[in-house]
């Protein structure tokens, strides 16, 4: 992993609001996992943008290194790791990831 990864990550993450890091691409996940993020941030209603890991094997090692996160997918939310499948499965399940979302601005008020 280069540092390039590092640097091509952090502007991914800073230019996007909402970015996902997955395992292909949201019209055909590649994993369960990021199927599962993906489901949620579509049934909410997010606008948001999709890395597919699987492109690039830089990207794959150097998000884990950059989050500081072991597994695919990540979510990032205004350049904060957000987290995987089953912290945003947990906040979604829980009602906390709506508001969180709305909070930062990336969803319509609850």
């Amino acid at each position: 992993m280069t540092d390039d990864a590092q640097d091509r990550i952090k502007s991914i993450v800073e230019g996007n609001d909402v970015v996902l890091f997955m395992k292909g691409v949201p019209e055909q996940p590649q994993c369960g996992f990021s199927s599962v993020v993906v489901q949620i941030l579509d049934h909410l209603g997010v606008d948001y943008g999709a890395v597919n890991v699987l492109a690039d094997p830089d990207i794959r090692e150097g998000v884990k290194v950059f989050s500081d996160w072991p597994t695919i997918p990540q979510l990032y939310v205004k350049g904060e790791f957000v987290g995987g499948c089953d912290i945003i499965r947990e906040m979604f399940e829980t009602g906390e990831l709506k508001p969180y979302l709305a909070e930062k601005g990336v969803l319509e008020a609850v």
